[in-house]
C-alpha cells in the first residue's frame, strides 16, 4: 500500500487525460498528481529521454531495467520487464540481468549494463564509464546516462512512497 493516498483522476485533469491515453490506472501518475505542475511536465521529459534517439531501444531498456533491479524497485521493474520484451529482450535475458550474468550480452550491451549498475550503486566514482567509449559515441553516452538517471529518479520516487505495480 502506498505511503499516502493516490489522487483520483476526477481531482486532476492532467491525470485524467494521461490515464485516458493509457487506458488503465497508473499509480505513478496518481501519486505524482499531488504536485500537479510536476505531473504536467514529467511525461514530456520522460518521453524525451526514453524515446528513440541515437541509442537503440533495446539498450535503453537494458539500462532502465538494470537500474530498477539494482534499486529493487518493484514498480519500475514490472513496467520495464513489459517494455523490455517489446524491445526484443527475452525472458532469459531478463533473468540474466536479475542474476548479474552478463556474459551472453554483446560487449556494447555489457558496457551499458555495467555502467548503469555502477552509476546506480554509486554516483561518485564511475570506473566503467571509459568502456562506453569503445562502443558508443558522445550522444549515445549522454542518452545512456540520462536513461540511468531517469530510472533512478522514478525508482526512488516509487520506493520512497511505497508504490506497488497496478494489478
Amino acid at each position: 500500500m502506498a505511503l499516502i493516498p493516490l489522487v483520483e483522476p476526477s481531482q486532476n485533469p492532467t491525470l485524467a487525460e494521461l490515464e485516458s491515453k493509457g487506458k488503465r490506472e497508473n499509480h505513478f501518475f496518481r501519486m505524482m498528481a499531488h504536485k500537479p505542475e510536476v505531473l504536467k511536465n514529467f511525461p514530456p521529459l520522460y518521453a524525451a529521454i526514453v524515446a528513440p534517439g541515437a541509442t537503440d531501444r533495446r539498450t535503453k531498456e537494458l539500462v532502465y531495467l538494470t537500474a530498477s533491479l539494482t534499486n529493487e524497485c518493484a514498480y519500475c521493474t514490472a513496467a520495464h520487464k513489459a517494455s523490455a520484451k517489446k524491445a526484443g529482450i527475452t525472458d532469459e535475458e531478463i533473468r540474466a540481468l536479475e542474476t548479474e550474468q552478463y556474459q551472453d550480452f554483446t560487449p556494447a550491451e555489457r558496457a551499458a549494463i555495467q555502467y548503469a549498475r555502477e552509476l546506480t550503486e554509486s554516483a561518485a566514482a564511475i570506473e566503467t564509464g571509459a568502456d562506453l567509449f569503445r562502443y558508443f559515441n558522445d550522444e549515445q553516452i549522454v542518452e545512456i546516462t540520462l536513461v540511468t538517471a531517469m530510472a533512478n529518479f522514478t525508482n526512488r520516487f516509487n520506493n520512497g512512497l511505497k508504490l506497488t505495480p497496478e494489478p
